[in-house]
């Protein structure tokens, strides 16, 4: 093996450690019984995704690359696969809270055996089973985010509103004026977009592609909670012509009237719950937790539009995709207040794009190629990365997709304009 191979597979190797750490870290805090439960459909339990990545390891790098390898349990591959319909049945997405056993225990032991024989056999790995490495930190990454969006959708529906984060060690909350949003122009006439191939990307985020942009504008930051409570003030909830049909009819028949986590005290203060607990709504805090239903009403009843992805990607190419306030450690997460115009981290913002292919993309062979394309229907794609995404997984090119009304996520929005 050259030195520069060495070089390469030993960073390789770094990062790999690294984000299993991470995980371990994330989890830290919970008892079994947090790690179990599961309280929505779109949600899975904290010891599901700790085993869930370990599979996806476990099965494409040990057992399709390492001679011999025998499976840590034979009905993991039932519990965990997530959707790779290549890899046979699996257990209902919807049931994942029933899985009471293997015990939180019991999925770290799994954790340490794959990672022990990962290690074990690291050196004799061929290029295909590195690529995969690769995928793998990412996928795991992607699931870091998950798993705190997760258990902040669990512990909110604990009536006593629990932190997950502990006490010592929460921030406070921003008391800095926001900084008023100003407009950029963005490039315009015939441009390309999508990863360019240099490092690392999802096989959704290409192949690189011509487009045409007309003259428009972004705002220089993400909306905010400030913002955002002058439109509640104004009835922007109950005004059926800034919304969308299918929205309209979403926020009616769950009577919608606030960001997801938003409550109000007696007193008629308006207070959000994160995972460092309820706290009053900080106004020059970015708005989040929002679905692309509200995010287009509030743009409508701003006089303004969502962005397109070409016309986020364009202008975002120009900044750091590691800025930002984004995931360093196992620490407080919540959006905060900053006086930057990062284009990155806080909250993903929404695009007025459907999550379709680019011309030309292909899935590659296999089950990872169900990993993005069967699922590009229905969708809409945001952009930049949030307060939970792991710093340095985000880049210009990136795709995020949800549906129109999911909002458990740190989804916020940035507006547009035509020039």
């Amino acid at each position: 093996m050259g030195a520069g191979r060495i070089a390469v597979t030993g960073r390789l190797k770094d990062r790999f450690f690294a984000t299993r750490k991470l995980t371990l870290d994330l989890v830290a805090p919970l008892s079994d019984a947090d790690a179990t439960v599961q309280s929505m459909p779109d949600a899975s339990p904290a010891k599901w995704h700790l085993a869930h990545v370990t599979w996806f390891l476990e099965s494409f790098i040990l057992r399709d690359h390492v001679a011999g390898y025998k499976p840590f349990d034979d009905d993991f591959a039932f519990l965990f696969n997530s959707y790779y319909e290549a890899e046979g049945a699996r257990h209902s997405r919807t049931a994942r809270g029933l899985i009471t056993r293997p015990t939180l225990g019991q999925i770290r032991d799994y954790r340490n055996h794959v990672e022990t024989a990962i290690e074990a056999h690291w050196h004799a790995l061929p290029e295909t089973a590195l690529t995969l490495i690769e995928l793998g930190i990412q996928h795991e990454q992607q699931h870091q985010e998950l798993l705190l969006t997760d258990i902040l959708h669990l512990f909110a529906q604990n009536p006593t509103c629990p932190a997950y984060w502990p006490e010592a060690i929460l921030r406070p909350v921003s008391v800095a004026s926001s900084e008023m949003a100003s407009w950029i122009a963005g490039p315009t006439g015939l441009l390309a977009m999508g990863h360019d191939g240099c490092g690392f990307a999802f096989d959704c985020e290409g192949p690189r592609h011509e487009i045409f942009l007309q003259p428009f504008v972004l705002s220089s930051r993400t909306v905010t909670n400030g913002e955002w409570m002058q439109f509640m003030n104004d009835n922007g909830y109950g005004e059926p012509h800034h919304w969308l049909s299918d929205g309209w009819s979403w926020v009616q028949q769950a009577g919608i009237a606030a960001p997801l986590y938003w409550q109000q005290d007696n007193d008629g203060q308006w207070l959000s719950f994160g995972l460092d607990g309820l706290r009053g709504v900080d106004p020059n805090a970015p708005v989040t937790h929002i679905s692309l239903y509200e995010a287009d009403a509030y743009a409508s009843w701003a006089g303004a539009r969502l962005p397109t992805e070409a016309e986020w990607e364009v202008l975002a190419s120009t900044d750091a995709a590691d800025g930002g306030h984004q995931l360093d450690m196992a620490g407080p997460v919540r959006p905060k207040a900053t006086d930057d115009r990062a284009f990155f981290g806080n909250v993903w913002q929404w695009t007025g794009s459907a999550y379709r292919p680019y011309p030309g993309f292909c899935a590659a062979e296999g089950a990872v190629g169900e990993y993005n394309g069967k699922f590009m229907s229905g969708q809409f794609v945001l952009r930049g990365g949030s307060c939970a995404t792991p710093r340095g997984h985000v880049r210009a090119s990136y795709r995020n997709f949800f549906y129109p009304n999911q909002r458990w996520q740190f989804t916020g929005l940035r507006l547009a304009k035509d020039a």
